[in-house]
């Protein structure tokens, strides 16, 4: 017999092996996801924030003579390639995704598609960061790299939630009924979430922390696009409090509660951070803190909305 005609047996042994139904399995690597694409973006702000950004002097080699960094090029070149390696390790934890919901694909369409979604948008997002380096960390481009991995944060959130039954379609459970303006009020403060990180990551190119001596800056002032960047971040600290006034003027409870004080605490946490760091000479620290509580916030404001999307309205 051909290897040819043997190949259709193997594929269906293996594939019969593989869940027909979400399972842990399946649970555990959606919450990898999220978690990976998390330490992703602190990784990445590490890169910047020690100055590692040219670690790696070339892509996608790390040298023009080694793939990955050497001795010589002390702890720069092992931070970079550091984060370099975990874009690897996400593209296989998307890849087995899309493995254990083979036999799911049609009937769990929305979890396919999205871990998909995350596979499709690693190597872009590789390729972006090879741009970066080859462009001596243009900040625009370094801008273009955290945007992208803010959207594998939603993307994540909503394979998290998809994946718990927590939201969408197959839901396991039943949500409270939530007033008529819940919906709209919190894909607002999504929304206003992903304002505030775009005009963070201008703010970000004008100020110091460029990821390396000699890489340039956008030129625009920090100071004037930092006050822009706290428009937003009050919009969303206002449309979170008054989804608290709802929660408590209607006696709410279950997982719109639950992410209505998610969000709240990570949207006063970033704000003690951004005053903080603002007004201490922007630390290195802190603006790590900042960039890790961005994706956070992120997660937090796209689980609200997404639960209030999936409950039914008064």
């Amino acid at each position: 017999m051909s290897t040819a005609s043997r190949l259709p047996k193997t594929v269906q042994r293996l594939t019969s092996k593989l869940p027909t139904e979400v399972n842990k399995t399946v649970r555990r690597l959606a919450l990898f996801s999220l978690i990976g694409q998390t330490v992703l973006v602190v990784t990445g702000g590490a890169v910047r924030l020690t100055a590692s950004g040219l670690g790696c002097p070339t892509w996608p080699r790390c040298t023009s003579d080694s793939l990955v960094n050497t001795p010589e090029m002390g702890v720069h070149g092992f931070i970079e390639f550091g984060n370099r390696l975990l874009t690897f390790a996400l593209a296989a934890v998307a890849a087995l995704m899309l493995v254990y919901l083979w036999n799911l694909r049609k009937e769990r369409r929305d979890l396919f598609l999205l871990a998909l979604g995350l596979l499709a948008s690693i190597p872009a997002q590789a390729l972006i960061g090879g741009i970066t380096v080859l462009s001596g960390l243009n900040p625009w481009v370094v801008g273009l790299h955290f945007l992208v991995s803010m959207a594998l944060v939603v993307l994540a959130t909503l394979l998290v939630n998809r994946a718990y039954g927590r939201t969408g379609k197959f839901m396991n459970r039943t949500l409270p009924v939530l007033p008529t303006v819940a919906r709209p009020l919190m894909l607002a403060v999504a929304v206003f979430s992903a304002l505030s990180v775009m005009l963070g990551v201008v703010v970000t190119g004008a100020g110091p922390h460029a990821g390396d001596a000699d890489a340039p800056r956008n030129d625009l002032d920090w100071d004037l696009f930092s006050h822009i960047h706290a428009v937003p971040a009050y919009l969303i600290t206002g449309g979170t409090l008054f989804a608290l006034y709802l929660v408590f003027r209607h006696k709410l409870v279950g997982p719109f509660r639950t992410a209505t004080y998610l969000l709240l605490g990570v949207t006063l946490l970033q704000a003690v951070i951004g005053f903080t760091q603002y007004y201490n000479g922007i630390p290195a620290l802190l603006v790590g803190a900042h960039m890790l509580g961005a994706a956070v916030l992120m997660s937090a404001s796209t689980n609200a909305a997404d639960v209030a999307r999936s409950s039914q309205q008064r």
